[in-house]
């Protein structure tokens, strides 16, 4: 009874679950042919509007040939009229003088024959008809005005509905990831058709580029989702530079497709280019109770002599003054085994290096007094020790308390460095060759460099009394810093 029943409930559910898929598809056929009636609309609606455009180019064209046709016909009329009109005043002149001469004829005096013969030869000599052409002063002729739309008409005849674009194809070998920019390249659809296939990808406008990033090279495309990829629009050319990136995993995935005035191409086939780089963040269990960790970003919030010894309650109200304290006054309070107390404004990464090259950036921010930045062995370091006073840290000390001063500091030893202090320090650390720089990245100039061999696992190490610093992770090494690496001699050897 038992097992039937369990069969029994199988069936259900797999009734349920085909029942639930065939509303989806229910619902999703239904949205299709509400989708294609509105579509339909809409594609039939821009074919009219094409259409009345084109009849419009037409009749606009239409009119200034016919404009330009009866401004000749005008001309040629108007100067024909005016040969007319010359004419007939000349006929008339003629007729005159015909009918003197005639009349000249009849005279029997000689002397006033003679006079009145010269009269005519005068008015002959002077006559407006001996002054005529004898043809029109324009030709008929109106053939520079004929037309053949034989060409324009097969056009017509031939008139398509504008095609989907090809996808184009991202070429990996001319895509560039270096310094945290990515410039990704790509071939145009139509760039290997034949002449007599161009017009199947159609014209096309501009590109649009997608990306998203991924721990896995093979993440699937149903898996990412939609809502995760950043878009670039309108993009003129077949290559583009994305600026601005923080490399916080693997890889990041792009695709590109073509957009033309209505429609857009399928995508490309994505590309997973590499983005490795050091990832950490503030590891807040181990920072000192005075220090608030929150992002990128560290602060110094003191808690005040009264927080650090209870035998002081009593006699808060004998001494109002308020006045940053030293950081050689201050002690802390155990709030934790991992956290960092008494002098120690200390705070490490989560992250731990093992091998290989990191590098990120420190920017200390505007109201600090004194910041150390470095590394030290994760499990050497002991609660109350101060970054650079052990030999299982190296730090860069800042200081504008007091006194302005820059020093690199290990093993309780110090060397003060002649330099300014910097507002954006890179700190690169080749876990395999023993090197740690700092840089003025500003500059471009190399601080300091220590030289060892690392032995145990590191951590980003941070002290903050007073202001705060923010840090800047997910950054590859820099190309700037192959100015400062010499295969011939070690870092510790270069002079700035």
């Amino acid at each position: 009874m038992d097992t039937q029943k369990e069969a029994l409930r199988r069936i259900i559910c797999t009734l349920s679950n085909k029942n639930e898929e065939l509303q989806n598809l229910l619902e999703t056929v239904n949205n299709t042919l509400t989708g294609v009636q509105e579509e339909s609309c809409k594609v039939m609606s821009e074919l009219e509007v094409e259409l009345q455009l084109l009849h419009s180019t037409l009749e606009e064209k239409g009119a200034e040939l016919r404009g330009i046709i009866k401004e000749e016909k005008q001309r040629k009329e108007a100067e024909l009229q005016k040969q007319l009109s010359d004419v007939n005043s000349s006929l008339l002149s003629c007729d005159e003088l015909l009918e003197f001469a005639n009349q000249t004829l009849t005279i029997t005096n000689e002397e006033e024959f003679l006079k009145a013969a010269k009269q005519i030869k005068e008015r002959v000599t002077m006559a407006p008809a001996f002054r005529l052409t004898t043809r029109p002063v324009v030709s008929e002729n109106m053939t520079q005005f004929s037309v053949d739309f034989s060409v324009e008409r097969v056009g017509l005849q031939r008139l398509y509905f504008l095609p989907v674009p090809r996808a184009p194809e991202i070429d990996v070998s001319n895509c560039v990831v270096c310094d945290n920019t990515i410039t990704v390249a790509w071939r145009p659809a139509g760039e290997a058709d034949n002449d007599n296939d161009v017009c199947v990808s159609g014209p096309m406008e501009c590109y649009e580029l997608e990306y998203r990033k991924s721990n896995n090279r093979n993440s699937s495309l149903r898996a990412m989702g939609e809502v995760c990829w950043e878009k670039v629009h309108d993009i003129t050319e077949p290559q583009i530079t994305l600026t601005g990136l923080k490399f916080d995993s693997s890889f990041i995935i792009i695709r590109v497709r073509t957009r033309n005035k209505t429609a857009a191409s399928e995508f490309s086939e994505t590309v997973a280019l590499e983005t490795r780089a050091f990832n950490f963040g503030f590891d807040a269990a181990t920072a000192h109770v005075e220090l608030k960790v929150q992002g990128d970003t560290v602060t110094w919030e003191p808690q005040g002599v009264k927080g650090h010894d209870p035998r002081l309650k009593g006699r808060e109200n004998r001494n109002s003054r308020s006045a940053t304290p030293s950081p050689n006054k201050l002690t802390g309070i155990r709030t934790g085994r991992d956290r960092f107390a008494g002098e120690s404004y200390t705070v490490l990464g989560d992250e731990k290096m093992l091998d290989g090259c990191h590098y990120w950036e420190l920017r200390p921010l505007l109201d600090w007094k004194s910041f150390s930045v470095g590394v030290a062995y994760q499990g050497s370091l002991g609660r109350f020790d101060q970054l650079g006073k052990s030999a299982s840290s190296w730090c860069l000390h800042a200081s504008q308390w007091l006194q302005t001063s820059l020093a690199a500091k290990h093993n309780n030893r110090v060397k003060v460095l002649d330099w300014p202090l910097p507002q954006r320090i890179g700190i690169y650390c080749n876990y395999d060759n023993g090197d740690l720089s700092f840089i003025d990245v500003d500059r471009l100039s190399l601080l300091h460099s220590f030289k060892t061999k690392f032995s145990q696992p590191l951590v980003p190490a941070f002290t903050v009394w007073c202001g705060g610093i923010s840090i800047m992770t997910g950054l590859q090494v820099p190309s700037f810093m192959g100015q400062f690496l010499c295969t011939s001699r070690s870092l510790s050897n270069l002079l700035q």
